[in-house]
């Protein structure tokens, strides 16, 4: 699948989500959830592709997605000094 695609399909579900909102807290609550997933794997996906040069790979799942979606740059930090020196 082209790169291009699939950021801009994640892109606009983000922006969607943002402009539609919802007046209910746990829809809202989950809805922003889900957003900090995803903006995680797309760091993720992004820090792939530059980091491939320099033979970082870290995987995108859940878990992943998760540390880097709630923790931002420095969770993805914190990820590849896993990967690097831990594993």
């Amino acid at each position: 699948m082209d790169p291009i695609l699939v950021i801009s399909v994640l892109g606009g579900l983000v922006l969607l989500l943002l402009i539609s909102g919802t007046p209910f807290k746990p829809v809202r609550f989950i809805g922003q959830g889900v957003i900090k997933l995803l903006i995680g794997a797309l760091f993720l996906f992004f820090l792939n592709a530059v980091g491939n040069h320099y033979g970082i790979h870290v995987p995108i799942n859940f878990a992943t997605s998760a540390v880097s979606g709630f923790l931002g740059i420095p969770g993805v930090f914190a990820l590849v000094a896993i990967q690097h020196w831990v594993l």
